[in-house]
């Protein structure tokens, strides 16, 4: 019996694809244990999971990648990360809500996603401020002035969600669901017209809504993006006219592949995520929100997954949610994450972990990375929201949701909380794109003031004569974009000071080449004035990276070649 090679042009399709995408996966694998962990590709903690997850990122390169535009300037983009969503308003007694707040500030959050219910604040009619469910009858805003008192006094800032209607403004009350929407959108504009007049210069960001997207948050019946849409441009309308200055951030659409399934009460109905905002955009909502909002659960795998697939839902989820906004015309805005976790539901308990299950000391390290991951990769990523500090009681314990708790109702910690800790009272770091000249992350000594500047990118610079600037950063390029003309004296780690010069620009100056992980960079005026609009971090692609694929070309030949072979019968 006589083998012969078969000729490479003979060799069917399907399995010199077979073979190419193997051979792939086979290379990508053998580098990705050289240069990093598969977790760090997959978000797999197991061999086989990994390798699976592998065979998963070889097959994305054949799909379209996400338009990301990174180095566009974002509002809102580069502010302090850290955010809890909190349910204070379920804290019967002050001295609870404060040492929840007082917990909140010492773990080193900046933000509080608190929702103000309608429905708790506008309680039993139109115009109706007082609560007369309980003797004796007390202004209905009056806990939720003490959690904006709270949270003045222990530094924080509030996001405030709007939403959950009152039993009266539905004719249906609440047989449609005691999330649907009101009758009457401009009664909703009332409500959020007046909660934006009282605390005007207080609290500046506002949520419209969450989850509209999925049942039950759009009430018993189909979701309704168009729907959605005209509450939304109603409540901007309304809360514009009362404070110019607020931010309002749409309702956090949830990862779903559902699409519009519907057949009553209690069936999960939802629409995807990705049609949803589409349909948004496609009914003018664009002008009617300055953030866009979403959730971002882990679920079932960590948060350096970075498999790209529509059906499958994981932390890359906002790369395909940015891509949307990017080719709807709207780069220019951030996207705020209103709940981040992984649930940590005990290994024995009964309830099915609807959520994926981890470990609490996963759990921990989970949410660490999560936010290290945002910071470093997604410039367009603002605020990411943790899911949640704590419940007033422990009376959910027999359901998936309880184990997404940093604090147990008698406000023990768990390990998240202490991961969580650490990681605020580290110093940041400067990802890859572009940081606009008011991001968190830089530090500002001296005569720095903010100016209007219509040529800015956006409309603002930061400027000195004198003054100094210091951060941490991660790429290999760095380059500064301004006006002078000004003299600069620019430190890179612990090398000598150089001299840089710009003109009177706009401008770009390249302040550091080097190699690819955290630098500390210290900046002084030296000579003129320096106005600062922006800071751009980039990665030159690795030569490890350039001599993989060519390893994986020849890998792939050399596969084909050896095994593209056929039995010839035995000669007579």
């Amino acid at each position: 019996m006589i083998r012969r090679l078969r000729p490479l042009w003979q060799v069917p399709r399907w399995f010199a694809a077979l073979l190419a995408l193997g051979a792939l996966v086979g290379m990508a694998a053998l580098y990705l244990a050289v240069s990093g962990s598969l977790r760090f590709w997959t978000g797999e903690e197991e061999l086989l999971p990994q390798l699976r997850g592998l065979f998963h990122l070889a097959s994305d390169l054949t799909r379209p990648q996400p338009r990301l535009n990174s180095y566009v300037p974002v509002q809102y983009g580069g502010v302090n990360p850290y955010g809890v969503n909190t349910f204070l308003e379920q804290e019967v007694e002050p001295e609870k809500r404060e040492q929840a707040v007082a917990m909140i500030a010492a773990a080193g959050f900046h933000w509080i996603r608190q929702e103000f219910p309608w429905e708790d604040i506008e309680i039993h009619g139109k115009g109706d401020f007082e609560d007369r469910r309980q003797q004796p009858h007390r202004s209905s805003w009056e806990k939720y002035d003490n959690i904006v008192d709270l949270a003045e006094q222990y530094g924080l800032e509030v996001i405030a969600r709007l939403s959950t209607p009152p039993t009266w403004s539905r004719a249906c009350g609440d047989v449609c669901g005691t999330f649907a929407p009101p009758d009457n959108y401009d009664d909703f504009g009332d409500y959020v017209e007046t909660v934006v007049r009282r605390y005007r210069g207080r609290v500046r960001y506002y949520q419209i809504w969450n989850e509209p997207n999925i049942y039950p948050e759009w009430g018993n019946r189909p979701v309704n993006p168009e729907a959605y849409t005209e509450l939304l441009r109603v409540a901007y309308t309304r809360a514009k006219a009362a404070d110019p200055d607020v931010v309002i951030i749409c309702g956090a659409l949830a990862a779903t592949i559902e699409n519009d399934f519907f057949r009553g009460p209690g069936t999960g109905a939802g629409m995807s995520d990705f049609i949803f905002l589409q349909r948004m955009y496609d009914a003018g909502a664009a002008p009617y929100f300055d953030v866009l909002s979403m959730q971002g659960y882990g679920l079932w795998s960590g948060p350096y997954d970075r498999r790209m697939r529509p059906r499958v839902l994981n932390f890359s989820r906002p790369l395909y949610i940015r891509d949307i906004m990017v080719r709807n015309g709207d780069a220019h805005k951030s996207i705020w994450i209103s709940e981040m976790n992984w649930n940590a539901i005990p290994p024995d308990h009964p309830a099915y972990p609807a959520y994926g299950r981890v470990s609490l000391e996963q759990q921990a390290e989970y949410v660490a990375l999560a936010y290290r991951r945002a910071q470093l990769e997604w410039p367009w990523i603002g605020v990411v929201n943790l899911w949640y500090f704590k419940r007033a009681t422990d009376a959910e314990r027999d359901q998936p949701m309880y184990y997404f708790r940093m604090v147990e109702p008698d406000f023990t910690p768990m390990s998240v909380y202490e991961a969580v800790t650490t990681l605020t009272h580290s110093a940041p770091v400067l990802g890859l794109g572009l940081h606009q000249e008011d991001d968190w992350a830089l530090t500002y000594e001296g005569d720095w003031v903010d100016e209007e500047r219509d040529a800015a990118q956006l409309g603002r610079v930061r400027t000195s004569e004198s003054g100094s600037l210091s951060f941490r950063w991660r790429g290999t390029d760095l380059t500064l974009t301004g006006y002078g003309p000004a003299e600069l004296s620019v430190r890179l780690d612990s090398g000598p000071e150089r001299t840089y010069r710009l003109g009177e620009g706009p401008g770009e100056v390249r302040l550091a080449s080097t190699a690819d992980r955290v630098h500390e960079l210290s900046l002084r005026v030296t000579g003129g004035r320096l106005l600062l609009d922006s800071l751009a971090v980039r990665q030159t692609p690795r030569r490890q990276g350039l001599l993989a694929l060519t390893v994986s070309a020849v890998g792939v030949a050399a596969v084909a070649l050896t095994f593209a072979w056929r039995r010839r019968p035995p000669r007579r």
